[in-house]
């Protein structure tokens, strides 16, 4: 057990618990609004103000300083700074929650929220206020190229050459609060599920989509199983 390397993949689920509004839910946010307004290149290229409103009430409600790192957060920082192996959490979360719990070995393969990306040069920037079609890049100094770095429907996730190496070194993979709907996250655990010394685990309010492929399951808020889970880790270790 002390060598075996864990990847942790993270959804909306565990910023739930820090009062992070979901997605996919009943009263979620596709509830309220269209995919296709806001979240596509095709939506942006339409209408970069609206794209922009969208994803600026979003950054000012996850730098409310009432939204803080739970009790999830700070247990997998602590895994990840106790344990003997390496630890990567990859998150679809876009928030920075986890950086804030102290996590460093991460991997936002849906991008973050509090960065901008320039169009023109690339160039990928820390963005704690509100963007609008008249913002300025930092690097090249150009107007009306700057959008949310985030990956929109249609985009290929980040870094995914990164995650699959990490896949294919853990020996225990932890799924923690996603619908198990995302693709191609929900494939993650068919990656590590074929190899029989890997051990699968869903930490879930409920049952994902993809919770019959996981070798232990536990449901509940993630602030509380998660806790659970990492402390049972480190007194097996």
């Amino acid at each position: 057990m002390r060598d075996n390397k864990i990847v942790v993949l993270t959804g909306a689920g565990i910023s739930a618990c820090s009062g992070v509004s979901t997605f996919r839910d009943a009263d979620g946010i596709w509830s309220r609004v269209s995919i296709d307004d806001v979240a596509t290149p095709e939506a942006f290229a339409r209408d970069p103000a609206r794209v922009h409103g969208f994803y600026n009430d979003r950054r000012r409600a996850l730098l409310d300083p009432q939204i803080q790192a739970n009790s999830a957060h700070k247990a997998l920082a602590v895994l990840e700074k106790t344990w003997p192996a390496e630890v990567w959490i990859v998150t679809q979360n876009v928030d920075d929650l986890h950086e804030r719990a102290g996590s460093e070995n991460l991997i936002h393969m849906h991008g973050e929220l509090i960065k901008a990306r320039c169009d023109a040069c690339s160039g990928i920037h820390r963005w704690r206020t509100d963007l609008s079609v008249d913002s300025r890049c930092p690097v090249c100094n150009r107007i009306g190229n700057l959008r949310p770095d985030v990956v929109w429907f249609g985009e290929q996730p980040q870094a995914m050459e990164m995650i699959y190496q990490a896949l294919k070194d853990c020996q225990l993979f932890i799924s923690i609060g996603t619908s198990g709907t995302v693709y191609p996250a929900a494939g993650f655990v068919d990656a590590v599920a074929a190899r029989p010394q890997v051990r699968t685990v869903e930490l879930n309010l409920q049952p994902s989509e993809g919770a019959s492929l996981f070798a232990e399951t536990r449901y509940g808020p993630a602030s509380q199983i998660v806790p659970e889970f990492v402390a049972e880790l480190l007194s097996e270790r």
